[in-house]
């Protein structure tokens, strides 16, 4: 199986010029093709969309995550396609994302419909064959520092599941067959042979 290493196109905007959250918004917009994040430097991150695969590995994540928060209620969850303001300034797209419902209902309408300024408390990151390990660490830590209480970045091609949460050491389980939310996500259990 080929798989290629790359990171995302980097494109510098400043001292030349400096985008607001409404002039990045629309920005994405107009290249919807793209997914496209901003760092807290404000440099653009422009990637291309997952392949086929790792979008189904995503749905079966998404559609785990959705069902328990449906039966749940005590939060929202997003897919891929949600962005965030964290609040260092980057604007970010996790693969999976839920909000407990307190957080959410503080943001106002109009903030929702764009990249709502908040970092979620879950995250989920599924790395895909084109992903370097590193820079989706990088992008763990600063959803932690931002105000994530749980992160999870899903390593496939190892077989791994690094498990983030604030003031705690990174864990790292080998070949697990499920991982657990609790007790931010109570009784929320991703089963794994459905990623694998």
């Amino acid at each position: 199986m080929l798989t290629l290493e790359n990171t995302p196109l980097i494109l510098q905007t400043r001292p030349a010029f400096e985008m607001t959250d409404e002039q990045f918004f629309e920005f994405c917009q107009i290249n919807c093709n793209y997914r496209i994040e901003r760092n807290a430097k404000g440099e653009l991150l422009v990637m291309s969309p997952v392949g086929s695969e790792t979008g189904h590995y995503n749905a079966k994540l998404t559609q785990q995550l959705g069902n328990w928060c449906d039966e749940d209620g005590t939060g929202i969850d997003f897919d891929s396609s949600a962005g965030f303001t964290l609040p260092n300034g980057a604007a970010r797209s996790p693969d999976a994302a839920w909000v407990k419902l307190e957080n959410w209902q503080t943001i106002p309408l109009e903030q929702r419909r764009k990249f709502a300024p908040l970092c979620p408390d879950f995250v989920v990151e599924l790395r895909s064959p084109s992903d370097n390990l590193k820079p989706l660490q990088e992008k763990m830590e600063e959803y932690i520092e931002n105000g994530a209480s749980l992160g999870w970045l899903i390593d496939r091609q190892n077989r791994r599941v690094y498990v983030y949460r604030p003031q705690v050491a990174v864990e790292c389980l080998e070949s697990p067959t499920m991982v657990k939310g609790d007790p931010l996500l109570s009784g929320f259990v991703l089963k794994l042979e459905k990623i694998w």
